[in-house]
């Protein structure tokens, strides 16, 4: 009786902890040439309106893609925006035409620099959570993803997401 119940045990034990290694696995998510890795917000404080999605997008194709728009289950609209500081003063704006990624290049979108801005929230980001989201390209089509969401002052992407960078 005991044979029979080990390999079952180990079965259990192994299957058990699939979904925390699983965790710990970085987002990727791929649509033709694009490669889209690690997609991530912060948390929002109360009755705020926007918030901002970061990300790495790889162009692995011979030609030109663009991602032209996007959006979330919590946002009316999706835009992506350049932050820019000019003589001391901060400044953001739209990104217009779509945003271009060469082939062989990566774009990351992050704080600070371009970024998507998640437009008239239908409810407030929470540390932990993920929101799904879907992203636009002109030539790779629809990719469906999730943002993990850090915390509110976070400058990278949560753990989970930022694990590939060790290598």
């Amino acid at each position: 009786m005991k044979r029979q119940f080990l390999p079952a045990l180990l079965s259990a034990l192994a299957i058990g902890s699939l979904p925390s290694a699983l965790a710990q696995a970085p987002e990727t998510y791929r649509a033709g040439a694009i490669v889209v890795e690690a997609p991530w917000s912060r948390a929002t404080p109360g009755g705020a309106k926007v918030a901002s999605g970061y990300m790495r997008i790889t162009n692995s194709g011979s030609e030109p893609d663009r991602l032209v728009g996007g959006s979330t289950v919590v946002a009316e609209r999706f835009e992506v925006h350049r932050s820019t500081v000019v003589d001391g003063v901060a400044r953001m704006e739209p990104v217009t035409g779509g945003l271009e990624i060469g082939p062989g290049q990566t774009v990351e979108l992050k704080p600070g620099t371009l970024h998507a801005m998640l437009v008239n929230l239908r409810q407030g980001l929470k540390p932990g959570e993920t929101v799904k989201g879907m992203l636009v390209f002109e030539k790779a089509g629809v990719l469906k993803i999730e943002y993990q969401v850090g915390g509110i002052g976070a400058q990278a992407a949560p753990a989970a997401a930022n694990a590939h960078q060790n290598h």
